[in-house]
């Protein structure tokens, strides 16, 4: 990566943090672009792990890409809520919010269903 991470936009800190969940086998995938919605956050990026145990191993793939960048300025989430239990684990990057869920956790909070018509942010899904 050429460009650090600190002179990256929200759009793709959002892009990168998708591709890296995408690598670690994060199962429906969706960024939503929230940039005319609210006010604390320009993108929710939504991911499905199968187990707690790969929902784990998605936060940390992403925590470790975002903290120690190929050639960019470290990032580390402003909060992390969540990770113990690892069924619903929150990552708060201020311009962009991480949700990683089990299916079970995803199916009973349907967080994507509360934004209604939010568009979507297009993300390259790997088969």
């Amino acid at each position: 990566m050429s460009a650090g991470l600190e002179a990256m936009s929200s759009e793709a800190l959002a892009r990168r943090i998708a591709a890296v969940a995408l690598d670690k086998k994060a199962a429906d995938l969706v960024v939503l672009d929230m940039r005319d919605v609210v006010s604390y956050t320009d993108f929710l990026v939504i991911a499905t792990g199968n187990t707690e145990r790969q929902t784990k191993a998605i936060q940390e793939g992403i925590h470790q890409e975002l903290k120690h960048p190929d050639g960019g300025q470290k990032r580390v989430p402003g909060r992390v809520e969540g990770a113990a239990e690892a069924r619903w684990i929150l990552m708060d990057y201020l311009d962009v919010v991480v949700h990683v869920f089990t299916p079970a956790a995803r199916d009973y909070y349907r967080l994507e269903t509360l934004w209604g018509e939010v568009p979507e942010l297009e993300v390259e899904q790997t088969a």
